[in-house]
């Protein structure tokens, strides 16, 4: 071989390398990207439900107007799997206000499974009578 052939296979091994570094980076973004949003639509879909719990009257096994007693069975997190999570994530309620109109907030957590840098995906959801509120920690 000559010299001209050889320069032209490690020119190509190097490009195929480059390739492969910026794909495998590409996909660990995706992977960690697509996690958020599986955490970020489980918390606004248990924040619907703490929102139903806050409007249903306590007769009925609700709140009555009051986020107090909201528990992870009124919330919906213990029917994921009885644990707080799914394949997405582990979910907890931070807190859960006792007060009510604007006083009364619950502050919901989700941790994702995969890794942003050095730490686990984060998303906090802080949820009121008439919206919520998210934000993506990390």
């Amino acid at each position: 071989m000559g010299q001209q052939q050889l320069l032209l296979i490690i020119l190509g091994v190097i490009v195929v390398g480059i390739a492969v570094a910026v794909g495998i980076t590409m996909f660990s973004d995706s992977a960690i990207s697509a996690n958020r949003d599986a955490v970020t639509n489980d918390l606004v879909n248990l924040a619907s439900r703490a929102q139903q719990f806050y409007r249903r009257p306590t007769s009925l096994g609700g709140g009555g107007n009051s986020f107090a007693g909201l528990t992870a069975d009124a919330a919906g997190l213990a029917k994921l799997t009885n644990k707080a999570s799914n394949g997405n994530g582990t979910y907890l309620i931070v807190t859960a206000g006792a007060g009510s109109g604007t006083a009364a907030v619950v502050h919901l957590e989700g941790t994702g499974t995969e890794i942003n840098g050095t730490a686990l995906v984060k998303v906090h959801v802080q949820v009121w009578a008439d919206r919520d509120s998210v934000w993506v920690m990390n």
